[in-house]
């Protein structure tokens, strides 16, 4: 969504967020440059250790960009968070995802200056290995943590750009108790117009991308020329000031961004299928499910791109594309030999040519659902479908490739899947 109409041979930085990355030793912005197919001399880089690692990978790539060490920056930002069974934390804990490009080119809303406070302060924490986090008093973490800090970090922002209430279109802040989160609000002499909406009944706390996720939410409606503030919390704060250009109007219900994401949502109704895709709740793969290894590390660095980017080839001589990658062209009129160019699928429509509902494989989420799918402009391939229910498949139903994890067990495996467009854009 943030790269449609980008020229990703452009993009030479990625930055990514995250306090609950898959792998603790093994670039994860590597497996995100890969997937997006960027070119192999991008910079990468993972920020993590505290919930504010979002604000702060993206005051980074800022900083990056200002000294003119990298040109654009992609700054991707997750959150992954789980709570144990019964806990406050499992209610309120959601899942979450932003990404934002850092550039001097078609700007639509300069950051003017960032201000950042630092404290070892311990309000949530995980050890090295714990599946779950811990939490202190929650008075504690209210009082001392979000009333005192995001304050501190948004006064100390105006104050250094010498701004005034009433110079501010919005800001936005995360903060879990509502009362507090108006509170802080009134002591910045806000008004309540001011204050973008919280959307912990939306989304919940999504952790590292909660304030970036905000930020996107505010610029959906933003105009040109307001001003607008975002702040990070987690062992301090980061706040960050915009200035809205002109070039918002020529984005502006173009993307999905958080609006329509929310409106294509999908309820989960069964308890016992969110603790089981939690891996909280062990349940029976059966034969077939044990034997479903992931692909060996060997075979995907050959392939990275085939596997991870959905590279296929293009024939020079008739256009043909294919995927996988071929030597010979499957055009029957053609058949030309080793006149191939690399030709990526991931961001191409397709439409669904025949498709299984298969009770008897494997599937976490069952039926197993797999199908041909026909890309535009040429090739097809057999993909797992998601994000569907038994009885609602049909045969030329628009679909799109989506990443996502193909194995989870010791190592965390990723393909494309197709996905329904017509669920995505409803």
């Amino acid at each position: 969504d943030c790269l449609s109409e980008i020229d990703r041979e452009e993009i030479d930085g990625l930055y990514f967020a995250s306090v609950t990355m898959p792998y603790e030793q093994r670039q994860n912005a590597g497996i995100i440059a890969t997937a997006l197919n960027l070119r192999s001399d991008v910079y990468t880089a993972d920020f993590s250790g505290s919930l504010k690692a979002g604000t702060t990978a993206l005051i980074s790539a800022y900083n990056s960009v200002k000294a003119g060490s990298l040109r654009n920056v992609l700054v991707c930002v997750s959150g992954y968070c789980t709570g144990k069974p019964g806990s406050p934390h499992e209610v309120i804990y959601g899942d979450g995802s932003a990404a934002l490009l850092i550039s001097n080119k078609n700007v639509v809303a300069n950051i003017e200056g960032f201000y950042s406070v630092s404290y070892d302060f311990v309000d949530h924490w995980r050890g090295r290995g714990e599946n779950f986090d811990h939490a202190w008093e929650d008075r504690w973490i209210r009082d001392m943590g979000y009333g005192r800090f995001i304050n501190e970090a948004i006064t100390g922002l105006t104050k250094k750009y010498e701004l005034a209430p009433q110079d501010i279109a919005k800001v936005a802040y995360p903060c879990l108790h509502l009362s507090v989160h108006k509170e802080i609000g009134i002591k910045l002499e806000l008004k309540p117009d001011q204050i973008q909406d919280h959307m912990v009944d939306k989304i919940g706390n999504t952790g590292v991308a909660y304030p970036l996720m905000l930020l996107v939410a505010m610029l959906e409606d933003a105009k040109p020329d307001d001003r607008i503030i975002t702040a990070g919390y987690g062992n301090g704060s980061d706040a960050l000031l915009f200035h809205v250009t002109e070039e918002i109007e020529e984005i502006r219900n173009k993307k999905r961004g958080i609006k329509k994401h929310l409106a294509s949502k999908r309820n989960l109704d069964s308890y016992e299928r969110y603790i089981s895709y939690r891996n909280i709740l062990t349940t029976e793969k059966g034969i077939r499910g044990e034997q479903a290894p992931p692909v060996p590390f060997s075979v995907l660095w050959r392939h990275r791109k085939e596997i991870l980017a959905l590279c296929g080839s293009k024939c020079k001589r008739c256009g043909t594309p294919q995927y996988p990658s071929q030597h010979v062209c499957v055009n029957p009129n053609c058949r030309s030999i080793d006149e191939m160019e690399e030709y990526c699928f991931a961001d191409k429509k397709g439409y669904l040519f025949s498709y299984t509902e298969d009770h008897l494989a494997y599937s976490p989420v069952p039926p197993l659902f797999y199908g041909m799918v026909n890309f535009e402009g040429g090739g097809r391939f057999i993909f797992e479908i998601t994000d569907c229910e038994p009885g609602t498949l049909k045969v030329g139903m628009p679909v799109e490739m989506s990443f996502r994890k193909k194995y989870l067990g010791e190592t965390t495996s990723y393909f494309w899947k197709a996905s329904p467009r017509e669920y995505l854009t409803q």
